[in-house]
């Protein structure tokens, strides 16, 4: 994309302030690596360490307070814009198996093409992620990169999550849509344990690559939708890899088809549904002629006016480019 590569030209692999190998801030692998490691020597188990939304007394009360600030945030009492639409499902739309998607998924796979990338071009946003973190998580856009000798660099931008151009709301004000938030080159890095290690493109062995990712035995669904938001924040799949997770995707129990959706970047896609126990609703979307995961959203199923929040209010979305 035009705007990917203009980032990535702008943006500097080198600052003077930056991280200098081990003395610069941790990336997010690292910071989740330490966390676990930190966590397993304390309590002997392992556990995943990607921050999830919470749902308790002090959570809905996180969640209260950025629902309040998105919507009515700013020194004018104004309507934020941080807060996205929820994506709907086209009436009367045809709803596409998951089997099906898996077939032609295999079929788009035949030549191997596109092949399998490290790295990820990913939108993102999310009402509360944790109790011990500021409540509001702003709308990113987030291009890695790697380079053969292990190295990569992160580009991060501020977005409007309805792409109207608008400005963003933070935790300590506005900045403009587009606005380069970060630019951050990394020292070289590899690991043979996911995600660093490569995930194959063998259904059984992908299985346990994201099994592994997420420390869960046994990958319900809701975790193999968990998994493969890790697995997309770090690598942009080839034809094989997505081929192998569409056959998962039609293994799980629960997903339900939904039909036809246009996501957050104009792109048509066949939407599955997922209810969960918390109060959240989650809705996989996948081209349908190559089974790519095109984005993952979680959605509010009930009202809950002592937490001010309605049925349909997103949680978060990740929105995932090639």
């Amino acid at each position: 994309m035009a705007d990917e590569l203009d980032l990535l030209r702008a943006a500097d692999p080198a600052p003077a302030d930056g991280p200098h190998f081990g003395d610069g801030p941790l990336d997010h692998n690292a910071e989740r690596h330490l966390v676990r490691l930190l966590h397993d020597a304390g309590s002997g188990r392992r556990t995943w360490a990607r921050p999830r939304l919470l749902w308790g007394p002090a959570a809905a009360a996180v969640v209260t307070a950025t629902t309040l600030t998105v919507l009515f945030g700013g020194p004018s009492g104004a309507p934020a814009v941080a807060a996205p639409r929820p994506l709907t499902v086209r009436a009367h739309s045809t709803a596409v198996p998951l089997a099906q998607v898996a077939e032609l998924a295999a079929v788009a796979a035949t030549d191997g093409s596109p092949a399998l990338r490290r790295g990820t071009h990913v939108q993102s946003w999310s009402l509360a992620m944790s109790d011990d973190r500021p409540p509001v998580t702003l709308p990113e856009e987030r291009v890695v990169r790697w380079r053969a000798d292990g190295t990569h660099t992160e580009v991060v931008v501020a977005t409007d999550p309805d792409h109207a151009g608008r400005p963003v709301l933070t935790g300590t004000g506005r900045v403009e849509d587009g606005q380069v938030l970060s630019r951050r080159t990394f020292p070289p890095m590899w690991g043979d344990a996911p995600p660093l290690s490569t995930p194959p493109h063998d259904p059984a062995k992908l299985r346990a690559y994201l099994t592994d990712l997420i420390h869960s035995g046994t990958l319900t669904a809701s975790e193999l939708l968990d998994a493969t938001a890790e697995l997309l924040d770090n690598w942009t799949l080839g034809a094989r890899e997505t081929a192998a997770l569409a056959e998962l995707f039609a293994d799980a129990k629960g997903l339900r088809p939904a039909g036809q959706v246009t996501d957050r970047l104009g792109r048509t896609g066949q939407a599955y549904v997922l209810a969960e126990g918390t109060g959240g609703r989650r809705m996989l979307i996948l081209d349908p002629a190559t089974g790519a995961v095109l984005g993952l959203e979680t959605t509010f199923t009930r009202d809950d006016p002592a937490y001010g929040v309605r049925a349909g209010d997103v949680m978060e979305y990740r929105a995932w480019l090639r």
